[in-house]
């Protein structure tokens, strides 16, 4: 099951997306919320008809660096023996379709498409035969990064915790199991042109290693967010920019960068 997350005429509801064709894809209203026990409404509207809104609101997004090779490699960094967390703050999240403001402290801004697996339920110290249990589903992820402020302050806060830093999208898909999300293809496209190619297979680290690891530590919340690492192919992003992120089996996640003001 796809489940959106949207706003319409001043409501903010959640929704199961049925359809095949892109311009003929519905909303059925869910009732309550996906993270319990729900019900399909059987009131339906055209997702033409709505705004997309983030398909969660997390408490934190737990994110991990340099989980592909040959990303960390291209640009001149070692690769990690274990997984390598830090966070991007809630503010930090927007929707498919939402503009990512440009920091006016940065001049170098980069794209970055990521594997997102949004959490099911309330879990710490997950063994890895239970992680598919606390998982709810996945989506598209763009960690977008003030690569000149990474480079500059070492600490990565405002390089890439910045507001609008982290599109999530366009919804969550609940059918994948662990196995087909650890061997999906991963694309991101400027203005239709390719930039990045990869598969989620080539994690250096896979989806159970970095539950494991970041539930050893703290406690993970229904909603919260894991992004997987980006594979190679990380490039700049200018004002005007159409972003958009593709995963096998999921959908497109689509922003478009502008000036912050």
């Amino acid at each position: 099951m796809r489940i959106a997350r949207f706003s319409i005429d001043g409501n903010v509801a959640f929704g199961a997306v049925e359809g095949d064709k892109p311009d003929e894809l519905v909303l059925d209203i869910i009732k309550g919320i996906p993270f319990a026990d729900f019900e399909l409404s059987g009131t339906k509207v055209p997702l033409s008809k709505v705004r997309l809104l983030p398909p969660v609101l997390p408490n934190k997004v737990v994110a991990f660096g340099r989980n592909y090779a040959e990303h960390a490699r291209e640009l001149g960094n070692e690769v990690p023996d274990a997984p390598f967390a830090f966070f991007k703050p809630s503010t930090s999240v927007i929707g498919s379709g939402d503009d990512i403001q440009y920091p006016p402290f940065s001049e170098e801004l980069h794209h970055e498409a990521e594997l997102a697996v949004v959490i099911g339920r309330m879990c710490r110290e997950v063994p890895r035969e239970r992680v598919a249990d606390v998982i709810f589903g996945y989506t598209c992820a763009n960690d977008v990064t003030a690569r000149d402020v990474q480079r500059r302050e070492k600490q990565w806060a405002r390089a890439k915790g910045f507001d609008t830093s982290c599109p999530l999208g366009p919804w969550v898909e609940t059918d994948l199991d662990l196995a087909t999300a650890s061997d999906l293809t991963i694309q991101l496209t400027v203005d239709g042109q390719q930039r990045q190619l990869g598969r989620t297979s080539e994690m250096i680290h896979s989806i159970e290693d970095l539950i494991v690891n970041i539930t050893e530590a703290m406690t993970l919340l229904p909603g919260d967010v894991i992004l997987t690492g980006t594979p190679a192919g990380v490039g700049p992003l200018a004002v005007g920019d159409e972003v958009a992120v593709t995963i096998e089996g999921i959908g497109t996640l689509t922003n478009k960068v502008v000036k912050r003001g």
